[in-house]
């Protein structure tokens, strides 16, 4: 199990201020994802867990950053700003669509080697707190959960959709993609 990367915390620790009170909760969330991804990707190379951590960091910080529960175009806008920043705006392609597709419901299929779709499994395993697991022992979850405590992330997450859904009823949950 990944306890440490240092993109990850560079990228959360540049966006502290934006995260303000949630910013444990989202460092957790992040860090389960991508520990989730890097065990559900084909190959673990340095450069997919480079971009496993830049999808992690981005893929919800949109939220917190543009003040909307609307967040995936601001994420991947943040993710592209960073990918350019740090030439490595070749991976563009890659994670954005990894931030894009990630509420998908349906199998992401146009590119079986990108990691979309693994990303897209170990953040749905995440946000339903292993009750969907793709397989995966409830116990590996349990300690995932147990490493990176949820720390409120998932009420808040609750919270938020509740006021997307007053305030949006005909489109309560604007990320998710069929």
């Amino acid at each position: 199990m990944l306890s440490e990367s240092a993109t990850l915390d560079k990228v959360l620790n540049t966006h502290a201020a934006a995260l303000g009170n949630d910013f444990a909760g989202y460092r957790n969330h992040a860090y389960r994802v991508m520990n989730l991804c890097l065990a559900l990707a084909p190959t673990g190379n340095e450069s997919n867990h480079q971009k496993i951590a830049i999808a992690a960091a981005f893929h919800d910080l949109g939220i917190w950053t543009a003040g909307t529960f609307d967040y995936i175009e601001p994420s991947v806008k943040l993710a592209s700003t960073h990918l350019a920043r740090s030439s490595r705006a070749a991976w563009g392609p890659e994670i954005e669509t990894t931030i894009r597709e990630h509420h998908k419901l349906s199998r992401y299929r146009p590119h079986p080697e990108w990691l979309a779709e693994p990303f897209r499994k170990a953040d749905l395993i995440d946000l339903s707190r292993g009750m969907v697991r793709f397989g995966w022992p409830r116990g590996l979850i349990q300690d995932l959960f147990a490493q990176w405590p949820s720390a409120g992330f998932h009420t808040r997450l609750v919270q938020l959709s509740l006021t997307r859904l007053r305030t949006h009823p005909l489109s309560p949950l604007p990320m998710v993609r069929l």
